[in-house]
């Protein structure tokens, strides 16, 4: 039964297209879209078909870019009518609440229960009410556990993710909108924001419209599937719309070939070769090796008075790791969140210090470099090992994609030429210039992995490669990790992707989770074949 305070909202597109500032494509074009009040809408589509965008359009965030060099709001082109509940969505703000794909740009406090009550407090809720929300929501995303003074800065960028929709929840909106919630998540943590969605909707009453390329999570809880084409001004934006089970059975051949994530299908993939290529450097050859290491976010810090000013070592959130990096062969790091997994993988590239430990690069990487990666000096370290992030835009130092791509091989005086083969390999040629910030998150995340390959490094160190994927690049971009390990390159990747994780082989390091804070007691991570 739907509560006093939340109204289901209705949602109307008429036409409406939407072209980025600076594209000469739309990002959507000819929508014509009728959402029913309390309706549970799942939306697919090809990465780029514009579903990120429908969703920030909805949300009246549209051209409020803050990014460099972009802007929306003076060049962008707008056609048709979206509409909710008969009004624009910019006069509607407060009725609908987006999470979006990088959940850390929704991280605005420093405490987690001053960051889930800030939206609700700009809406003027009563402040007994507003912490009854929190409460229900931390709750309701599986944070309780947690002090409500707990620095969000010290959370995983699976539990910034949960901490996101926790912010939502707690402003009631008539419309959620959902823009891969689960995509970071370990598969516990998929089912926790699930359920958590599926209590608030059973709730409130409120609309969804939640956008995942993995159709399988969603499926029992929405009540339509919307599938989009990339936006043309020829053809609907709208490629298939109806009931879950009869899109997915009636339509299953034409969701493959577009794409989308459809249960029970895993795209082909190029098969590793037995031996690695010929030509290639010395299959397992040690590139990188790390001995009882301790990692942290935390820098030290400066002890007081009592304690004569010495330094405070960091915390660790893991600690006792063992691993090897060897040439031509793939590392996966899994666990679930709030492991360290993210902070390992920085630690190993050479980003972060260790808190204990090594991390010891051999002659056949360091080449004169030094031992340490962490005491290279830039221009060494992305010659030797490519790092993407888990959020792409901390890596983007341009404003147009070709810029991104040639900027390393650039500062290297090599390399250019592999540009225009990662262009087309991972479905960049269309956008060159375009910038890096207008891009979905799809596309961003092919252009960060895009960015580090063509610097050629000998150690790849990834995270969460596949995020925001549809399952054509999927294939494609495990596909070509598949040739780059068979050519001798090492690959580290953090990922809750067990599909990816199969395709590449190799060997699995598994941490638990983080420990409590007592002397001597570290959680290893364990090394499987």
């Amino acid at each position: 039964m739907t509560t006093p305070e939340v109204w289901p909202a209705a949602v109307s597109a008429r036409g409406w297209g939407w072209r980025h500032a600076g594209r000469s494509r739309p990002a959507v074009s000819g929508l014509d879209l009728e959402i029913s009040p309390g309706e549970r809408v799942l939306l697919l589509g090809l990465s780029g078909a514009g579903k990120s965008t429908l969703l920030h359009a909805l949300a009246g965030v549209l051209g409020d870019s803050g990014a460099p060099g972009v802007g929306d709001a003076a060049d962008a082109d707008e056609t048709g009518a979206l509409l909710i509940d008969g009004a624009a969505p910019r006069a509607q703000r407060g009725r609908a609440g987006l999470m979006q794909q990088d959940p850390e740009t929704q991280v605005v406090l420093s405490r987690l229960g001053d960051d889930v009550a800030f939206g609700a407090e700009n809406l003027a809720v009563p402040p007994a009410e507003i912490w009854r929300r929190v409460a229900e929501a931390l709750d309701d995303v599986g944070l309780a556990g947690l002090p409500l003074e707990h620095p969000t800065s010290a959370l995983s960028g699976g539990q910034k993710q949960r901490l996101a929709l926790a912010g939502i929840l707690a402003m009631r909106p008539g419309l959620l909108l959902l823009d891969e919630p689960t995509a970071n998540l370990d598969p516990a943590g998929v089912l926790e924001v699930r359920d958590a969605v599926g209590r608030c909707l059973d709730k409130t009453g409120a609309t969804l419209v939640v956008v995942e390329h993995r159709v399988a999570v969603w499926k029992d809880l929405v009540d339509r599937i919307v599938v989009l084409q990339p936006g043309s001004a020829t053809e609907s934006a709208v490629l298939l719309d109806g009931p879950p089970d009869r899109v997915l059975e009636q339509a299953r051949d034409m969701l493959i070939a577009a794409g989308v994530w459809v249960p029970g299908h895993v795209p082909a993939t190029r098969a590793r070769a037995a031996g690695g290529a010929p030509g290639a450097a010395t299959a397992g050859g040690l590139l990188l090796a790390a001995e009882k290491l301790a990692v942290s976010r935390e820098r030290p810090r400066r002890a007081g008075l009592l304690k004569g000013f010495g330094k405070v070592p960091p915390v660790p959130v893991q600690a006792g790791i063992t691993a090897q990096v060897r040439a031509g062969e793939a590392l996966t790091i899994t666990g679930p969140n709030g492991s360290g997994k993210s902070t390992f993988a920085l630690t190993l590239a050479g980003l972060l210090p260790p808190a204990a430990g090594t991390v010891s690069a051999t002659t056949d990487l360091s080449k004169g470099a030094g031992i340490d990666p962490h005491t290279w000096k830039a221009q060494q370290l992305i010659a030797r090992i490519g790092t993407v992030f888990q959020e792409p835009e901390h890596q983007f130092v341009t404003g147009r994609v070709l810029d991104e791509l040639m900027f390393g091989p650039r500062q290297l005086g090599r390399g250019e030429e592999r540009v225009d083969e990662l262009l087309e390999r991972l479905r960049l040629r269309e956008l060159v210039d375009a910038n890096p910030y207008t891009l979905s998150g799809g596309e961003k995340r092919r252009l960060s992995v895009a960015t580090v390959l063509a610097a050629h490094p000998q150690v790849l160190v990834l995270d969460e490669p596949t995020f925001g994927q549809d399952a054509n690049t999927w294939a494609e971009l495990a596909s070509f990790l598949s040739e780059l390990l068979d050519a001798g390159t090492a690959v580290v990747s953090v990922t809750h992707d067990a599909e990816f994780s199969q395709v590449l082989g190799g060997h699995e390091l598994r941490l638990g989770a983080p420990q409590p804070e007592l002397p001597g007691r570290t959680s290893p991570g364990v090394a499987a074949p």
